[in-house]
């Protein structure tokens, strides 16, 4: 039963929105709907909502998703949970985030939420830090844009490199949900869907 109160609360945690919430805060109240690709996250809340909004939302949806996995890992030698439960623990947040309960199952594409759980596994920072190399690599070296197209790369590629540096197999199981989840996500979202476009850093 608690392992199960952990994953609601991941869940619920995910489920809140700040980019809506910030939003109306700071009277931007149309700031997702007349974005290009709708998308409640943070991202849009910067360029729509200004710099504190983005922010705000930034710091929020990372913690949304840190703080109970953070304390689920706490707790993991007196719960002893299972691979299957730690991976849906982990996984929560974005699964919320991404198809929130409060929102009609419309939610965000769950990158700052991601990080968030990943960086909830602390001191275990290599899953956190390989998601960003990725992304890091396909924004800067290899630029790959779209960005619809650089989230999915990064994404598995990210967990194509778990899958062989990772010993914990609830991480990436974990990460192998958020990354199904972020991916469904991605492919429904209204935005168009420019041609796949890839260069090098030397490449103008």
């Amino acid at each position: 039963m608690q392992i199960a109160g952990f994953i609601l609360l991941g869940y619920l945690s995910g489920s809140v929105l700040y980019a809506r919430v910030f939003a109306r805060l700071f009277g931007k109240e149309e700031m997702i709907e007349n974005s290009r690709d709708r998308n409640p996250g943070t991202a849009n809340a910067f360029m729509y909502g200004g710099f504190w909004c983005g922010l705000l939302t930034l710091i929020c949806d990372i913690g949304k998703a840190f703080i109970p996995v953070f304390l689920f890992m706490r707790a993991v030698e007196q719960l002893r949970p299972g691979v299957i439960a730690t991976s849906l623990v982990l996984a929560a947040p974005v699964v919320g985030h991404v198809f929130p309960v409060f929102y009609r199952l419309k939610g965000g594409k769950g990158i700052a939420a991601t990080f968030g759980s990943l960086l909830g596994l602390f001191p275990a920072l290599k899953p956190a830090a390989i998601l960003a190399v990725f992304f890091i690599f396909f924004s800067v070296v290899l630029r790959v844009s779209p960005h619809f197209y650089r989230t999915l790369t990064a994404y598995l590629c990210a967990l194509f490199c778990m899958a062989f540096s990772i010993d914990r197999r609830s991480v990436i199981l974990g990460f192998a949900i958020i990354t199904v989840a972020v991916c469904i996500r991605m492919f429904a979202s209204p935005e168009e869907k420019e041609k796949i476009k890839v260069k090098l850093l030397w490449m103008h």
